[in-house]
């Protein structure tokens, strides 16, 4: 039986940091909060308001194009709207000191690089790049003219974001280095994700397999807390993470 996660304050894994240098960090929508992007899954979060096999599935972009594009223009209004917060300048300069090999986020709004991140896997896309579903070709977004969707490429194809829409696989490319990430790091830090999500809920237990330690920072206890958690650190990312960079330099 696992043992009960340990609590533990910022300065307390800054110690264990300086101790696992190869640090990975798993990024959900709970570290973006903070810059204005709710939560989908969340009271008053998008799914509320627009379900997501009817506006977030590949088909439905497919067979309705300009009804999914209410919820596609929200996210990027939402998303180009927003800016960086503390906790995404935090993991930029632990990364630039050397404690950080990379970034694994399930978030799409791009806010990891604009902070200053160099090695970002993005597990679902990016909602700021847009291309062709048919041809894969690339669409500048000042290019694009969005107050008219459905957008046309050249083609005839449908001009979409580059994410990954319920019923669609996850890119090989990004999952590879995510795994890679995960088998080669030693300590994994958790943030803003509950880790229920599949395919990006098993990048724990691939780290927990490969002797990592788990480390979780939400804002409450979740499911992951209670099954691969080693170190369970409390609190809002934007707050705990300048902390955990303060004592580590």
């Amino acid at each position: 039986m696992k043992a009960k996660a340990k609590e533990i304050t910022p300065q307390e894994l800054a110690g264990i940091i300086r101790r696992h240098p190869r640090v990975v960090a798993l990024t959900g929508a709970g570290i973006s909060v903070e810059s204005g992007i709710p939560d989908f899954r969340s009271p008053g979060g998008l799914w509320e308001r627009f379900d997501p096999m009817e506006y977030a599935h590949i088909q439905a972009f497919r067979r309705h194009p300009a009804k999914v594009w209410q919820l596609l223009q929200e996210l990027d209004d939402t998303i180009t709207r927003a800016r960086p917060n503390p906790a995404h300048y935090a993991l930029a300069e632990l990364e630039a000191r050397g404690f950080l090999a990379g970034i694994i986020t399930q978030n799409v709004d791009n806010l990891h690089q604009a902070a200053g991140s160099k090695r970002v896997v993005e597990y679902h896309g990016n909602a700021l790049v847009f291309v062709c579903d048919n041809c894969r070709g690339h669409h500048p977004r000042e290019t694009l003219d969005f107050p008219h969707p459905p957008l046309y490429c050249l083609c005839g194809g449908l001009i979409r974001p580059d994410v990954v829409f319920f019923g669609e696989a996850i890119p090989p490319a990004a999952q590879a280095e995510a795994e890679e990430l995960a088998q080669h790091c030693d300590l994994l830090l958790v943030i803003g994700t509950s880790g229920e999500v599949a395919p990006a809920s098993y990048i724990p237990a691939i780290a927990k397999e490969w002797n990592a330690i788990i480390v979780e920072n939400n804002l409450e206890p979740t499911r992951l807390t209670s099954s691969l958690t080693d170190h369970f650190l409390p609190g809002k990312a934007g707050l705990v993470l300048p902390q955990i960079l303060a004592a580590i330099i």
